[in-house]
Protein backbone atom coordinates (compact mmCIF):
# COMPACT_ATOMS: atom_id res chain seq x y z
CA UNK A 1 0.00 0.00 0.00
CA UNK A 2 1.42 3.37 -0.97
CA UNK A 3 0.31 6.95 -0.26
CA UNK A 4 -1.43 7.40 -3.64
CA UNK A 5 -3.49 4.23 -3.19
CA UNK A 6 -4.40 5.27 0.38
CA UNK A 7 -5.59 8.66 -0.90
CA UNK A 8 -7.84 6.91 -3.44
CA UNK A 9 -9.32 4.60 -0.81
CA UNK A 10 -9.84 7.50 1.59
CA UNK A 11 -11.65 9.52 -1.11
CA UNK A 12 -13.96 6.58 -1.94
CA UNK A 13 -14.83 6.10 1.73
CA UNK A 14 -15.54 9.81 2.22
CA UNK A 15 -17.85 9.80 -0.83
CA UNK A 16 -19.77 6.63 0.12
CA UNK A 17 -19.96 6.68 3.93
CA UNK A 18 -20.40 9.11 6.78
CA UNK A 19 -17.09 9.63 8.61
CA UNK A 20 -17.53 9.52 12.40
CA UNK A 21 -13.90 10.25 13.35
CA UNK A 22 -10.73 11.29 11.58
CA UNK A 23 -7.33 11.64 13.24
CA UNK A 24 -3.62 11.94 12.39
CA UNK A 25 -0.94 10.89 14.90
CA UNK A 26 2.80 11.48 14.73
CA UNK A 27 4.80 8.40 15.73
CA UNK A 28 8.08 8.27 17.68
CA UNK A 29 10.08 7.25 14.59
CA UNK A 30 8.97 10.28 12.52
CA UNK A 31 6.15 8.27 10.97
CA UNK A 32 2.50 9.24 10.55
CA UNK A 33 -0.62 7.23 11.39
CA UNK A 34 -3.91 8.27 9.80
CA UNK A 35 -7.08 6.90 11.41
CA UNK A 36 -10.56 6.96 9.87
CA UNK A 37 -13.72 5.59 11.52
CA UNK A 38 -16.97 5.19 9.61
CA UNK A 39 -20.23 3.24 9.60
CA UNK A 40 -20.05 0.70 6.78
CA UNK A 41 -22.09 -2.30 5.65
CA UNK A 42 -20.24 -4.52 8.17
CA UNK A 43 -20.84 -2.12 11.05
CA UNK A 44 -18.43 0.39 12.54
CA UNK A 45 -15.06 0.17 10.75
CA UNK A 46 -11.70 1.74 11.60
CA UNK A 47 -8.83 2.05 9.12
CA UNK A 48 -5.28 2.78 10.24
CA UNK A 49 -2.75 3.75 7.58
CA UNK A 50 0.83 3.95 8.85
CA UNK A 51 3.62 5.51 6.81
CA UNK A 52 7.03 5.39 8.52
CA UNK A 53 10.72 5.25 7.67
CA UNK A 54 11.97 1.81 6.66
CA UNK A 55 13.82 -0.12 9.38
CA UNK A 56 17.37 -0.82 8.21
CA UNK A 57 18.84 -2.43 11.31
CA UNK A 58 17.90 -3.57 14.79
CA UNK A 59 20.59 -3.31 17.48
CA UNK A 60 20.12 -5.15 20.77
CA UNK A 61 22.14 -4.20 23.84
CA UNK A 62 22.15 -6.61 26.76
CA UNK A 63 24.24 -7.97 29.59
CA UNK A 64 24.58 -11.55 30.75
CA UNK A 65 24.02 -10.63 34.37
CA UNK A 66 20.94 -11.78 36.27
CA UNK A 67 18.35 -9.04 36.20
CA UNK A 68 20.15 -7.19 33.41
CA UNK A 69 18.13 -5.01 31.07
CA UNK A 70 17.79 -5.39 27.34
CA UNK A 71 17.55 -2.35 25.07
CA UNK A 72 16.54 -2.44 21.41
CA UNK A 73 17.53 0.41 19.11
CA UNK A 74 16.27 0.66 15.52
CA UNK A 75 18.12 2.33 12.66
CA UNK A 76 15.74 4.02 10.20
CA UNK A 77 16.27 5.02 6.58
CA UNK A 78 16.33 8.70 5.66
CA UNK A 79 15.05 8.16 2.13
CA UNK A 80 12.91 4.98 2.06
CA UNK A 81 9.51 4.55 3.70
CA UNK A 82 7.34 1.61 4.62
CA UNK A 83 3.56 1.77 4.79
CA UNK A 84 0.74 -0.58 5.68
CA UNK A 85 -2.99 -0.58 6.31
CA UNK A 86 -4.83 -2.21 9.21
CA UNK A 87 -8.60 -2.70 9.23
CA UNK A 88 -10.64 -3.08 12.41
CA UNK A 89 -14.32 -3.83 13.04
CA UNK A 90 -16.03 -2.87 16.27
CA UNK A 91 -17.61 -5.81 18.09
CA UNK A 92 -21.23 -4.92 18.86
CA UNK A 93 -21.31 -6.73 22.20
CA UNK A 94 -17.98 -5.75 23.74
CA UNK A 95 -17.39 -2.57 21.68
CA UNK A 96 -13.73 -3.58 21.24
CA UNK A 97 -11.86 -3.17 17.97
CA UNK A 98 -11.07 -6.52 16.33
CA UNK A 99 -8.63 -6.68 13.41
CA UNK A 100 -10.17 -8.28 10.34
CA UNK A 101 -8.59 -10.05 7.40
CA UNK A 102 -7.92 -7.68 4.50
CA UNK A 103 -8.41 -10.36 1.86
CA UNK A 104 -12.21 -9.92 1.99
CA UNK A 105 -11.86 -6.38 0.63
CA UNK A 106 -11.14 -5.59 -3.00
CA UNK A 107 -9.06 -2.43 -2.83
Amino acid sequence: MNQERWDEIKEKIENKFKISAKNVEVLENKGIKEIIEFEGPLGKIKLEFVNQPKILDKKTQYSNRIGGQTNVKYVYSDSETSSYLKIYKQDKETEEWVEINQSIFSF
